[in-house]
């Protein structure tokens, strides 16, 4: 992460480069990166990408663990879905809202056309639990960046505003209003 930031900068042209990661929420809860790297990212994202077939019990409580988890500022794709590929493993989702507004972490609103996670109704059921939203686009090549549009779809039709989604925000009212911030 260091040399990301050494080779281009912190800062320029315009843009910050964040150091974040997305890590996995392994089988047994644990998450696959130790704290210490954790603690020297600017953001995190926990998600689920293998034992999709537990059950419902341990799905829930891999994840809310995540999001009670110090270092872990959102969970992406929430509900794991793969639009026609796969559907959304069991999960007490409101638990997971639970954890979420009280532990102050971000639930993802994906707008990658093979996701779309969390879908609107959640979202809206979300929002009216206190939790708060990160927009994504689960790019993994610069033009996947176009899919925000779908994820800001999203967020309208589930009836959330700019107030609700963290990343809506100048950069350092972004970086305050993670909860590594309170730190």
């Amino acid at each position: 992460m260091a040399s990301t930031r050494s080779g281009y900068g912190s800062s320029g042209g315009g843009f910050t480069i964040l150091k974040s990661i997305e890590l996995d929420i392994l089988e047994t809860g644990k998450l696959d990166l130790p704290d210490d790297v954790l603690a020297e990212a600017d953001y995190v994202v926990a998600t689920i990408h293998y034992g999709t077939n537990q059950p419902k019990e341990e799905l829930t409580r891999r994840l809310v663990g995540a999001a009670e988890h110090r270092w872990i500022d959102a969970i992406g794709h929430p509900t794991g879905r793969l639009l026609g590929k796969r559907e959304p493993y069991p999960l007490d989702f409101d638990a997971l809202c639970r954890a979420c507004a009280g532990a102050g972490c971000l639930l993802e609103l994906n707008g990658h056309p093979e996701r779309m996670d969390l879908p609107d109704t959640l979202a809206a059921a979300a929002q009216r639990q206190g939790v708060r939203f990160v927009l994504s686009t689960d790019s993994h090549q610069p033009n996947n960046l176009v899919f925000m549009k779908y994820a800001v779809d999203l967020a309208r039709r589930a009836g959330l505003e700019a107030r609700d989604i963290l990343n809506t925000r100048p950069l350092e009212e972004f970086r305050k209003g993670l909860k590594r911030a309170a730190r």
